[in-house]
């Protein structure tokens, strides 16, 4: 049983946990939840021996084997199955003495020892679990350093899960997993033989998985048993019954309170006057189960709808240069419609959205969209994209060329940033709130067509409910990429399957996904991923993508330098128009003065070669990064 006692914590001038206890049990199935920035990977690195306690322990069972995945992704030359199968360190070592071993008594030890643990069986085990989380055959013999950050932290996550430890923490394992990797993994994890606590904010995770809930609030730790549901359901039960009890109490106390007030000058009753005044004095308060308040999410609807379809394909084709990536194209989407794509990463989702977005254009085949169609695009990679040194309001302000200030805060507070939170620069933001941020900009003129992908990552139960309740309100077509499986039930009416080269509807409900993507892993299947003989493969994808970043680093480099000589002309620019605006600037210095405006002209002309330069740039710049 893993025991926390009594644990004080303070991050900073933040106390993260005060007398927090709790005792997990063995072989329990345990959900940790809490807000972001609660303090839940702050207990992990206290349980892994990380960081110590103000006050109080941590006490595991003895002997007992600690798994979790490192933040750090892993690299090197090695092959893939191989970093799996060494992070089993007791079969390492006795498969390695195996080799070496001349006493016959040491060499019978060790064989039987390695039938024990059915190391002969451990490849194929091993192979198993990077299948389940996306891994093909040829894929597992690649080296690590072929894989991008994403994938390297799918590989961590299966070394841990093969290492099969007695207690296995795991911290957000969703966010580097599609959907078919998530639905692989809540299924193994349901019947994972040891102690599981996982921080998550997927409710699907927490209702499949966990028996158990652990919950951190106001610096405390609650156990609570049963799924996340019945932890929803259990708290609020107690908030009704603490609201109650606490009106009840507030009743009695001014009950006491108006016989002391009443009685108190009175001699005959001065006695039990007082005796009520000690009764009031130890009553203690019962206090309100308060949950802090989730803004919510503002998707302005578009002003007026379009005549549908807004768009529709017929057997179009859509790829890189060349290389087709996606055939066989032929649906439409419908000004109401509410689409969740569905297929292995790799199969082309990100292609069919950027597709439907105008961002790529039909190699063959006929595309028609509405000529008025405004689309907003929301993609996690895109956060890398936000000014770091830039705020909400600076963000918001492009937008609104012409706005007051008045104006530009008010539409700060409504995407999340009231106040001097729409101060705060970029890269002291959160994880959470830089997705608001993204949202509330690609949402920002009321699109028609709104395209989310991976829209859940860093954001909180309570934050993910809002977005599926703003998603629910507004008004135009939605398409999703989520390995979030409620809020594609929430929100999708319609399943389109991304696979076999093609996007082709998928008939059934996310139940019947969820027994096909099972039923493939188990039968050795692919999941629906592409035919490696005849369509692009993941490998080749992942090759193309890393040159092209390689030979579009040069390409960056120059982007931030004309950026950086942009910004400098601009603050030159400004500063000559401020000297200029002065009213009696053409009085005290004529000569000066007509200097000035020269100098303001030839400012000017660098500003437009410079932003010519950028377009150039930036054009090849993508056109490389496509290719």
């Amino acid at each position: 049983m893993l025991h926390i006692n009594d644990l004080t914590y303070r991050l900073g001038p933040r106390l993260l946990f005060e007398g927090a206890t709790a005792a997990l049990p063995d072989r329990a199935r345990v959900g940790f939840v809490g807000r972001n920035g609660a303090g839940k990977t702050t207990l992990f690195r206290m349980i892994s021996g990380e960081l110590g306690p103000e006050t109080g322990t941590i006490t595991l069972p003895r002997n007992a084997r600690l798994g979790r995945v490192e933040q750090e992704a892993p690299g090197g030359p090695g092959k893939l199955v191989d970093f799996v199968l060494d992070a089993d360190k007791e079969r390492t070592a006795l498969m390695a003495e195996a080799e070496v071993a001349t006493d016959p008594h040491r060499i019978a030890e060790i064989q039987t020892r390695l039938v024990d643990i059915d190391a002969h069986a451990a490849p194929a085990r091993a192979a198993g679990i990077l299948a389940g989380l996306g891994f093909d055959h040829e894929a597992q013999l690649r080296s690590l350093s072929e894989f991008s950050g994403g994938w390297r932290m799918r590989v961590a996550l299966a070394a841990v899960l093969f290492s099969q430890p007695d207690i296995l923490l795991l911290d957000e394992p969703t966010n580097y997993l599609d959907l078919e990797g998530t639905l692989w993994l809540i299924d193994y994890l349901a019947h994972y033989p040891a102690t599981v606590l996982v921080i998550s904010h997927d409710r699907d995770l927490l209702d499949e998985v966990a028996d158990h809930i652990l919950h951190l609030d106001n610096a405390k730790l609650t156990l609570w048993k049963g799924n996340y549901s019945s932890f929803e359901k259990q708290r609020r039960e107690q908030q009704a019954l603490l609201a109650k009890n606490q009106k009840k109490q507030e009743d009695q106390r001014k009950h006491l309170q108006a016989f002391v007030d009443r009685f108190r000058a009175q001699a005959t009753k001065a006695r039990q006057a007082q005796s009520r005044l000690k009764m009031l004095a130890r009553m203690e308060p019962v206090s309100a189960m308060i949950d802090q308040q989730v803004l919510p999410f503002d998707l302005p609807s578009p002003e007026k709808p379009l005549s549908p379809p807004i768009v529709a394909m017929e057997g179009a084709t859509v790829g890189y240069g060349e290389k087709p990536v996606l055939t066989k194209l032929s649906l439409s989407i419908s000004n109401d419609d509410r689409i969740g794509l569905l297929g292995s990463n790799g199969n082309g989702k990100s292609t069919f959205a950027k597709l439907v977005a105008g961002r790529l254009e039909a190699m063959s085949g006929h595309l028609r969209r509405s000529s008025k169609l405004d689309v907003g695009f929301f993609a996690q990679h895109q956060v890398d994209d936000l000014a770091p040194n830039g705020t909400p309001y600076s963000h918001v302000a492009q937008l609104m060329p012409d706005g007051t200030e008045a104006k530009i805060r008010a539409r700060c507070a409504q995407m999340g940033f009231p106040n001097v939170k729409a101060d705060t620069r970029v890269s002291e933001l959160s994880g959470g709130e830089k997705a608001r941020l993204l949202m509330g900009l690609a949402t920002f003129h009321g699109p028609h067509l709104l395209i989310l992908d991976e829209p859940t990552n860093h954001l909180d139960i309570d934050s993910r409910s809002a977005l599926i309740e703003a998603l629910n309100d507004y008004q135009g077509a939605v398409i999703l990429v989520s390995h979030d499986r409620y809020l594609l039930e929430a929100c999708a009416d319609r399943l389109w399957l991304v696979a076999d080269g093609t996007v082709k509807t998928f008939d059934g409900d996310m139940d019947d996904y969820r027994r096909f993507v099972l039923d493939q892993a188990r039968s050795g299947g692919d999941s629906g991923r592409s035919d490696r003989s005849d369509k692009v493969t993941l490998a080749d994808q992942r090759r193309d993508a890393a040159r092209a970043r390689k030979e579009a680093a040069p390409l960056k480099k120059k982007i931030d330098e004309v950026e950086a000589r942009m910004a400098k002309v601009s603050d030159l620019v400004r500063r000559v128009d401020e000297a200029l605006a002065a009213p009696d600037a053409f009085k005290r210095d004529v000569a000066k003065a007509a200097q000035l405006a020269q100098q303001r002209s030839e400012l000017v002309r660098a500003l437009e070669t410079a932003e010519e330069e950028w377009l150039a740039l930036s054009s090849e710049y993508e056109a490389v990064m496509a290719s």
